[in-house]
């Protein structure tokens, strides 16, 4: 009787295994987590230099400002910062850690890329020409702000928001140059603007399949036009912040403008 009930006690559990092998067997594998849709692109500005309708060609072209001097350019740098973007809904989308270089001797910097913008329909930008001024005090900075990219003074006087440095007949430098450092984050000689051209009823599409590219326009004589007119010969120097910083920056205040958005497929 007992080897009976034995041998009945394998059974059992021999068939308890088996069933449970088969269970284990028919579980489904479990399937691999789907990747969430994308819901952010990229958008780019390119930035040309211009002098009037003139393309700008750094230290081989002459051209002439408002008050008739000529002038030829061998540098023309500045900072883009704060980049915003305004939807179809006018709702505002702003880039976080906007600081970018633009340095036109260099055309790695001249087209800058806008990542993790939100899919959608955009009808405006705007941005600050130069660094605000909680950058402009807050310690060694890296990437574009680095102060090695020669475009930082001092702590007390901070960043130089753009550079033009050139040489005209009319200038009574030494060499007859030109040398405009234009910097100033405070005070009345603040030298920070907030530039915002127009789309002139343009989008910028960003999408899952198209990165949008605008044109931008730099107009370089704008340094030297309304509201001041800068004639050379009693001009042709601005190396610290102070009233004719602030003049100058005034001037360019206006010299971006939107020339085309190219809505590419990537």
């Amino acid at each position: 009787m007992k080897s009976i009930l034995q041998i009945t006690t394998i059974l059992i559990l021999a068939l308890g295994i088996t069933q449970c092998k088969k269970n284990k067997a028919a579980e489904p594998e479990p399937m691999p987590a789907a990747n969430p849709p994308a819901t952010a692109g990229t958008l780019k500005i390119l930035f040309e230099p211009m002098v009037g309708d003139s393309n700008l060609i750094l230290g081989a072209q002459t051209y002439t400002n408002s008050a008739g001097n000529t002038y030829t350019v061998t540098m023309f740098k500045y900072y883009i910062s704060n980049v915003k973007i305004t939807k179809l809904d006018n709702t505002v989308w702003s880039e976080p850690n906007s600081y970018h270089l633009v340095d036109h001797s260099d055309d790695n910097t001249t087209t800058i890329s806008i990542n993790n913008v939100p899919f959608s329909n955009y009808k405006a930008i705007q941005f600050m020409i130069g660094v605000d001024s909680a950058r402009n005090v807050s310690g060694a900075q890296s990437g574009d702000l680095d102060p090695a990219k020669d475009m930082f003074w001092s702590w007390n006087t901070g960043y130089i928001m753009a550079k033009c440095e050139g040489i005209s007949p009319q200038s009574t430098a030494t060499n007859h140059k030109l040398e405009f450092h234009i910097g100033g984050f405070s005070g009345s000689n603040n030298t920070l603007k907030i530039a915002a051209p127009s789309f002139n009823g343009d989008t910028a599409k960003v999408t899952s399949v198209i990165t949008p590219t605008i044109h931008m326009s730099a107009n370089l004589n704008e340094w030297f036009s309304a509201p001041t007119v800068v004639d050379f010969s009693i001009l042709s120097t601005v190396n610290m912040p102070g009233s004719s910083a602030k003049a100058i920056a005034d001037n360019y205040a206006d010299m971006f403008s939107v020339e085309h958005i190219h809505n590419d497929p990537h």
